[in-house]
């Protein structure tokens, strides 16, 4: 279960502090050109130590292709990359050796394989998603050709949250600040919030939002391969998402006269007055623009004493050591494009191929 995709797939290997993480790509189309700068730049806004809100950890995540591109275009051949580690402070988990650690995924790998890597989680740790970014700002790249744009950001953190919907804001402002959020003011106020979790050795969670525009109708199958089930198994697979939604979701208090999308002919072309469905109707796309939102917990490692156990059952205290992010919301919002992507390119590849 390391393979993600039908047609654009992704095959990732790698643990957190072990040589490095890297991947397999297969199906990308031929002849795309393989912009590198764009390609650093989606890892490094994934990367630790982009400002004081995330992990001080520094690693560079330089990524190095090892096939599938000729003369700065894909083959068609399968892709390979890299990205190596070169910033592990592995001592930092020996206290954690023995112990599972609360809210992680310690105890259940235990109980799967009967062995398990206690540097920051092995395989379980976030940092396998670079594999992700990588092959995400690829699908990026082709579904550009095809005009299909993919943008996330940061809409709640904690209790501070974006009240007015995508439309209402400039989405060019995400970058410029640290939390990705298009609101200054807000973007303050949450930079504020995890600022004064991290001083307590604490985190917090939050929500982000993810638009997807210029995607063709047609997109989706009809019962199991529903377009937005794909969205949602491919949110869920990221570290630490809770929860997804899509369109209005969980906003029920509605009745059907005031949600549906009614139809009419602009200039010969059918579109919706409203989109409360999110742009997917019947598990297909619509046209119009899709949105959900995915719902992040706060990160399971805290710098504050636990009760827990240990290998042997017995009751234990944990305080844990090293460097880790108060908040995932910053770091998270390229993964969640980069899924996005993968999945909206797959489901694009599997409607050609009819």
């Amino acid at each position: 279960m390391n393979t993600f995709g039908n047609i654009f797939r992704l095959t990732s290997f790698g643990e957190s502090h072990g040589t490095g993480i890297g991947g397999v790509i297969d199906g990308c189309p031929a002849g795309i050109e393989a912009d590198m700068e764009f390609i650093q730049s989606e890892l490094d806004r994934r990367r630790p130590g982009q400002s004081r809100i995330t992990t001080p950890r520094k690693e560079d995540d330089k990524v190095k292709f090892l096939s599938g591109i000729f003369e700065g275009k894909t083959t068609g051949t399968p892709i390979g990359f890299m990205v190596y580690n070169d910033n592990q402070h592995s001592s930092d988990y020996d206290n954690m050796k023995d112990v599972f650690r609360p809210s992680h995924a310690d105890y259940t790998y235990h109980q799967k394989y009967g062995i398990r890597d206690h540097r920051g989680g092995g395989r379980s740790s976030a940092r396998e998603t670079i594999a992700r970014c990588v092959a995400g700002a690829l699908a990026k790249l082709v579904l550009r050709q095809s005009g299909i744009s993919i943008t996330a950001y940061t809409s709640q953190a904690g209790n501070i949250r974006l009240e007015k919907d995508y439309r209402k804001y400039d989405l060019s402002l995400i970058e410029s600040n640290p939390v990705r959020c298009p609101d200054p003011e807000k973007a303050l106020e949450m930079i504020e919030l995890i600022n004064d979790v991290k001083s307590k050795g604490d985190t917090i969670g939050g929500v982000i939002t993810c638009v997807i525009q210029g995607v063709p109708p047609g997109l989706g199958e009809p019962v199991f391969g529903k377009l937005h089930a794909a969205l949602g198994n491919a949110m869920l697979g990221i570290n630490a998402v809770k929860g997804f939604e899509y369109g209005d979701g969980f906003d029920v208090d509605h009745r059907g006269s005031e949600i549906n999308d009614s139809f009419y002919n602009d200039n010969g072309k059918i579109n919706t007055r409203t989109n409360h469905s999110g742009g997917i109707q019947g598990g297909i796309s619509n046209g119009q623009d899709i949105y959900f939102r995915v719902a992040f917990k706060p990160v399971a490692t805290i710098l504050m004493e636990q009760q827990t156990v240990n290998t042997e059952g017995e009751n234990v205290t944990l305080k844990a050591r090293g460097r880790h992010d108060a908040c995932v919301l910053p770091r998270a919002v390229p993964v969640v494009e980069a899924m996005a992507a993968m999945t909206i390119l797959d489901y694009y590849l599997l409607n050609k191929a009819r």
